[in-house]
């Protein structure tokens, strides 16, 4: 395989062979390709695209260019993954759903970035969890307690994390493919054998538009499929936030409430349908999720997979454990009904405040954040609180310039479907 060469045939929009691929990609990964050829070829990608077969090649190259997990011994191994929202606790309620109903969730989440949080960050907010573990501490606990969330291992798709950095230098991130690949990547490498994938459309997601959402997911079926997994994607709404906490210690308050059955009906609607599309593929009745969530097995769950990971299960009666901020209201300037609540304006004011991340490795504030009091629908009058802010003060003003900004009043509201589609 000759690099120039390579490249060349990429960027005249020929066709890869396999092994030229691996050869190029594992090359970068050992140093013998220099990062300027990979970047040349990446933004050849970007403009010529891969073929269906070349983005299959490429999810695999990935995948096993690690360590690649085996969970074949355990029951009914699944995975799920969300491509990112505001107020997106949908792992913490769907995971003990899956575990009650007798499967095995043993899942690599990542941390927030921008205005879209991560499941380690709002689980590092229980007093005593962690997410780092080793391979042995990994498979021990997701045979015993059937549930398990650890923080991304570098030992697992290791050259994705090394091409997705120079994708993000090169403009290049923002090709279905590549992204197609890289998330799968890490799926495959995970070792489920059933995948659920969310996949968030709206304001406060990554994919805006229903068209580049359903090419997005029906890529990574594709790739799936191919690689011999059972994969289904359902698409969400993320025009509004999901639920009504938005942050990290109160976004852990609402999934607890809603295993308690409590909880928002937007957000119970998406996890259920979660659970039972996974259900399906792994060929158990649906209908188990909603038991294991009514019976309260799932709540039980919940607190034992925090105690098998060091975390104070004592949260699950008491939520005065989990670490928040002061509360300040935001105001409702007049009386109206609640038309929009824009995710990504809550979003930003959840980063204003220091819950979030403008780059990678920055500390946040696991106490801070937002809990919308109103939803789209919702009448308010003048002078009614729309909304609580958790703060240290920090980013006060700010975030309440993005929330009055993503509150929008009018005479009415158009209520707008939760599950746009399923791939």
């Amino acid at each position: 395989m000759n690099p120039v060469f390579f490249i060349r045939e990429k960027r005249e929009g020929g066709k890869h062979r396999r092994e030229d691929l691996e050869a190029f990609l594992l090359g970068y990964l050992r140093e013998e390709v220099p990062d300027y050829q990979v970047a040349a070829w990446l933004m050849a990608a970007f403009l010529r695209g891969l073929d269906p077969e070349e983005t299959l090649w490429l999810t695999e190259t990935l995948a096993y260019s690690g360590k690649v997990l085996d969970l074949s011994g355990l029951p009914h191994p699944v995975d799920k993954h969300s491509s990112g929202g505001v107020g997106d606790k949908v792992s913490l309620v769907v995971g003990p759903i899956l575990a009650a109903s007798g499967c095995t969730v043993a899942k690599m989440s990542g941390r927030g970035l921008a205005h879209t949080g991560g499941t380690i960050d709002k689980l590092e907010s229980v007093p005593g969890w962690r997410g780092e573990m080793t391979e042995g501490e990994f498979l021990e606990r997701a045979r015993r307690v059937g549930l398990v969330i650890a923080a991304q291992s570098p030992d697992l798709a290791p050259l994705d994390g090394k091409l997705y950095a120079l994708r993000d230098v090169t403009a290049t991130v923002e090709s279905i493919p590549l992204i197609a690949s890289s998330i799968m990547s890490k799926k495959l490498a995970a070792g489920a054998r059933s995948i659920v994938l969310d996949v968030k459309v709206g304001r406060g997601a990554f994919m805006k538009t229903l068209e580049e959402a359903r090419l997005l997911a029906k890529t990574m079926v594709e790739i799936g499929r191919g690689a011999g997994r059972r994969v289904r994607a359902v698409l969400t709404s993320m025009e509004a936030p999901l639920g009504r906490a938005v942050g990290n210690a109160i976004e852990v308050r609402e999934a607890i409430e809603t295993l308690k059955g409590k909880g928002p009906q937007d957000l119970l609607e998406v996890a259920l349908r979660l659970a039972e599309e996974a259900l399906r593929l792994e060929g158990l009745a649906p209908s188990l999720a909603r038991e294991a969530l009514e019976s309260g097995r799932a709540l039980e769950r919940f607190r034992a997979f925090l105690e098998a990971q060091g975390g104070d299960g004592r949260v699950v009666e008491d939520l005065s454990l989990l670490p928040l901020a002061e509360e300040h209201p935001l105001l409702a300037e007049e009386e109206g009904v609640v038309a929009e609540v824009d995710a990504y304006r809550v979003g930003l004011a959840v980063l204003a405040l220091g819950g979030g991340r403008k780059k990678k490795g920055e500390a946040i504030d696991h106490g801070v954040g937002v809990y919308l009091l109103k939803k789209p629908g919702d009448r308010v009058a003048g002078g009614e609180p729309l909304a609580l802010v958790y703060h240290r003060s920090r980013g006060l003003q700010e975030a309440l310039d993005h929330l009055r900004a993503a509150f929008r009043l009018g005479a009415e509201a158009r209520p707008l479907p939760l599950i746009l589609d399923v791939v």
